[in-house]
């Protein structure tokens, strides 16, 4: 997993509540056990017509935003079912940061295991980071990790809590795997210490 230690782009407005995780990304591509390949479907149904042609108007088709690394969106983000394709999908877009009033408590879990910082802020602090996202290309926000602040274009500063032991994993990369693989020398001396007494086994 890539560490996460200070993101600096431009921060997409989705002034949307209730973002569940069907809308983040549709049933009909859970198929893949892939983490990639699923960004050009992220928001699937708000993103393209019928015709399979994009609309104009969704946020993430506009060229301001084409780009963008950061999400700003309303409360309750990514409630509905558990599916863990739905980080895979802001982050193959390039999403590493969703700032929300609140998410649901999966999705919230999920996006720490696989490298998205969602960062829970107060409605009137969002309100305001929603506004200054509205600046299209000059919306271009500083997310420090380390600092726990967002810089804002304006040069304005918002802090944000994390759980401590989140935020280690973030900035040094470990997602459980990672973090099992930090206690392979004791793993392995189990192994070889288990293997002599039990070679049966």
């Amino acid at each position: 997993m890539d560490k996460f230690e200070t993101l600096t782009g431009v921060a997409a407005p989705l002034p949307m509540i209730n973002v569940d995780t069907d809308m983040i990304i549709p049933k009909q591509f859970l198929k893949t056990i892939k983490r990639t390949g699923l960004g050009k479907s992220l928001f699937f149904e708000m993103r393209y017509d019928d015709a399979g042609k994009e609309a104009p108007d969704f946020v993430l088709n506009k060229p301001a935003y084409r780009a963008a690394k950061i999400l700003i969106a309303g409360a309750n983000f990514g409630c509905g079912s558990s599916r863990e394709h739905a980080p895979w999908a802001l982050l193959d877009f390039g999403i590493r940061c969703v700032i929300a009033p609140s998410f649901a408590d999966i999705f919230y879990n999920n996006s720490f295991k696989n490298g998205i910082l969602p960062i829970k802020l107060p409605q009137e602090v969002c309100d305001k980071l929603m506004k200054a996202a509205d600046n299209g290309a000059n919306a271009t926000f500083t997310v420090d990790l380390a600092a726990q602040e967002i810089t804002m274009p304006d040069g304005g500063k918002a802090a944000f809590e994390i759980d401590s032991f989140r935020r280690h994993c973030l900035l040094n990369g470990l997602d459980d795997i990672g973090l099992t693989m930090q206690k392979k020398a004791k793993v392995d001396s189990y192994e070889s210490a288990r293997k002599a007494a039990q070679p049966w086994v």
